[in-house]
């Protein structure tokens, strides 16, 4: 029997993030939970001042609600999925992935929470929000190291121990990494459908390398992560009707970490992530350049902004970046395609 746990949690996580958009946007503006746009953007950018923020809470919706109903009919038909999440080590992963991502979509929250009460585009500082979010991160890691889990897997060399000697290093390297796409997803979101269309790519990515390893659980969180990012795009593809904010970014990037970890392989998060990777480095690179030689490197920064300051069009810097995107995801895949 085939199962179809991927397909629904795709299908339904679409349905249901595409559907409240005609209940939560509304809402929003009635509440009047608007983007305040900084002046130190693009000047083009102000019409979009007032436009409804925090549109995350659509995705986080679709996809807790679809891997739910794609759980509850798992286990009816007792397909792959339900069996598989009957693993302990499986399911504490799943969960603890899926628990992560939300928590950081709460950090996210209650930095546009702020920022809309204070209408300015400045919401928990540096400090706050770094803080919470090691903490997360590190109670993740504790998890699966309690979990069980004692090796991470590089591409040509195999299964490396963490559990003890110079292995031990993963840990506070695997701390950064999860706090530093977290937040390179965030940086991602600058214009309309950039981090929705890059991230559908990389839970496309994941979700087929998950598929090539026997990983049902991690397969179908790709899927619903994906097709909530095609619910989400109808409502924040040029021009946006809603923005994801903080908390939808940060859910983002919680959720591509997650399944970065929960195939055992988060080194390929590299490259799947070279986008995010990409625009975290632009940012470190401008500040460093300008401390040193008082002058901008890039016109503006994130990297996309310097594009846009070059004349590209939003459209044009979707298409590009997630072709970029798709590259780096190919390589990603491609050790566990070839079974390297």
């Amino acid at each position: 029997m085939k199962d179809f746990s991927a397909v629904i949690a795709a299908f339904t996580a679409f349905a249901v993030t595409a559907l409240l958009g005609y209940i939560v946007i509304p809402y929003l503006r009635k509440l009047k939970f608007g983007q305040t746009i900084l002046d130190i953007g693009p000047k083009w950018h102000k019409e979009k001042q007032g436009t409804p923020t925090m549109g995350g809470v659509m995705m986080i919706f679709g996809v807790v609600l679809a891997l739910a109903i794609t759980y509850s009919i798992s286990a009816i038909s007792g397909s792959r999925f339900f069996d598989e999440l009957k693993t302990p080590f499986r399911l504490i992963c799943f969960l603890a992935g899926i628990l992560m991502a939300l928590l950081m979509a709460l950090i996210g929250f209650l930095d546009d929470y702020i920022k809309v009460l204070k209408k300015r585009n400045l919401g928990l500082t540096a400090r706050q929000k770094t803080f919470l979010q090691l903490l997360v991160s590190a109670a993740y890691l504790v998890t699966l190291a309690l979990a069980g889990m004692d090796t991470t897997y590089i591409p040509f060399v195999g299964d490396v121990n963490i559990s003890s000697g110079i292995g031990l290093i993963f840990w506070p390297i695997a701390l950064m990494f999860i706090y530093g796409f977290t937040n390179a997803v965030n940086l991602t979101d600058g214009v309309d459908g950039l981090a929705s269309n890059v991230t559908l790519v990389v839970g496309c990515a994941f979700m087929l390398g998950a598929g090539l390893l026997s990983n049902s659980a991690i397969n179908v969180l790709g899927a619903a992560l994906a097709g909530a990012c095609v619910g989400f795009l109808i409502w924040n593809s040029k021009p946006a009707k809603v923005f994801m904010g903080d908390t939808g970014s940060m859910f983002l990037g919680g959720m591509v970490v997650a399944l970065s970890f929960g195939i055992g392989r988060p080194i390929l998060l590299i490259f799947a992530g070279c986008v995010y990777f990409m625009e975290a480095i632009s940012v470190m690179l401008q500040v460093a350049y300008f401390k040193a030689t008082g002058k901008r490197l890039f016109k503006m920064s994130p990297i996309h902004h310097h594009f846009e300051m070059c004349g590209w069009g939003e459209e044009k810097i979707v298409i590009v970046f997630s072709m970029i995107a798709f590259v780096g995801c190919f390589i990603a895949i491609l050790p566990i395609i070839l079974n390297w």
